[in-house]
């Protein structure tokens, strides 16, 4: 049985390394070619550039396959780089810490953050029972008005990576919700996949790296 877990394990991170990247690119064709307002709603929808606002702090559950294999805790901070509609792009920083009696690991990563936010609203149709509302019902039922789902994609770069002193690059993606909670002021869970350069113990690898993130917006 224990080998037949890591045989599907091992088909598992196959794929997903040979098709992450075209996704993540497919992703951000999307992005870019829907999350933009339609003609009725562009006349109200200006392009912002650096809101800021809102901000963004959380505490992340990470799960790492390498430098080392274990689960410990990451914090990260962002702010709203540019806004246009249901469109945002977020810079986040992302420190990372663990210490134990054999090695220390101290990782400083910074990426753009693009997101779609209401991606489900694209399944507006047909009329009479729009695909949308039957999903938001399901997920999200008495808050189905006030959720915001979003997509996400993650670039940039990461400290230590080809070497000690030297950047490694990252990208990923995320699926996520916010709850509005009061004006200004919402709770945003999520979960990242991301691949990262990283150097530890004299070697540079690939990263893979799950986030689980519960934080907040204001």
């Amino acid at each position: 049985m224990r080998r037949l877990s890591d045989k599907r394990g091992g088909w598992l991170r196959t794929c997903i390394r040979r098709f992450l990247p075209q996704a993540a690119v497919v992703l951000a064709i999307i992005i870019l070619a829907t999350a933009s307002p339609s003609r009725a709603v562009a006349v109200e929808s200006v392009p912002e550039f650096f809101p800021l606002r809102p901000f963004n702090f959380d505490v992340s559950f990470n799960q790492r396959s390498f430098a080392p294999d274990t689960r410990v805790i990451a914090a990260q901070a962002g702010l709203t780089a540019f806004r246009y509609g249901n469109l945002e792009v977020r810079t986040v920083y992302q420190y990372y810490s663990q210490h134990t009696p054999t090695f220390n690991t101290d990782q400083n990563s910074l990426y753009l953050n693009p997101r779609w936010n209401n991606f489900i609203d694209i399944l507006d149709f047909p009329k009479d029972k729009p695909i949308n509302r039957m999903i938001r019902h399901i997920l999200f039922g008495p808050l189905e008005d006030r959720v915001v789902p979003y997509l996400g994609a993650l670039a940039g770069g990461t400290i230590p990576g080809r070497d000690s002193n030297s950047p490694g690059y990252l990208y990923g993606g995320q699926v996520g919700v916010r709850f509005p909670i009061a004006r200004g002021f919402s709770i945003d869970m999520g979960l990242q996949y991301m691949r990262l350069e990283l150097y530890f113990k004299g070697n540079s690898d690939l990263s893979e790296q799950w986030l689980f993130t519960t934080g907040v917006r204001f």
